[in-house]
């Protein structure tokens, strides 16, 4: 399943931008349909900025209330692909695009994927007891340790251990 996902995104999604390419272009003149492509990534850049800039502000008001911005870093996700979907020539990345940045298509979308993601998800509270040790390895010693030389000294008969009182 996940080799057919990565196939029609690297192939067919191509395939279908070229071809949708080709009729646009027949209909309105390749300069007309490069312009519309730049117009859609320009427009695109400004609303990502201006809906980014507000998630970020209802994220830091999330936050101050001591709460988990979950539906904003969910935006945030959305916003980001949606600029990645934009900056990517092609009519169906753009439209996918534009279609993430209506906030009622986001909403829509954010619903059925949050309650499956808290499906799976276990929250641990203050209250929640601790998680269990982890499995016994053996004993564990504690110590200190004086590093010895393993070449003979040949000077002073040898190695010698640190405080031995030898000179």
């Amino acid at each position: 399943m996940f080799g057919l996902i990565l196939f029609l995104l690297f192939v067919g999604v191509p395939a279908a931008e070229i071809a949708i390419f080709i009729v646009v272009g027949g209909e309105i003149g390749v300069w007309s349909t490069i312009a519309l492509v730049i117009l859609t990534a320009i427009a695109g850049s400004a609303l990502i900025r201006r809906q980014g800039l507000r998630t970020l502000i209802r994220a830091q008001h999330t936050l101050s209330r001591s709460e988990l911005p979950i539906e904003e870093a969910f935006d945030g996700i959305c916003l980001v692909a949606a600029g990645a979907l934009l900056l990517t020539p092609g009519f169906l990345t753009d439209t996918i695009g534009l279609l993430l940045l209506v906030p009622p298509l986001r909403a829509m979308i954010r619903g059925p994927i949050l309650r499956r993601l808290q499906a799976r998800m276990t929250v641990r509270g203050f209250g929640a007891p601790p998680p269990p040790p982890p499995p016994d390895d053996g004993p564990i010693i504690d110590g200190d340790f004086h590093e010895v030389d393993p070449r003979p000294n040949t000077d002073q008969g040898g190695p010698r251990l640190p405080g031995s009182g030898a000179t």
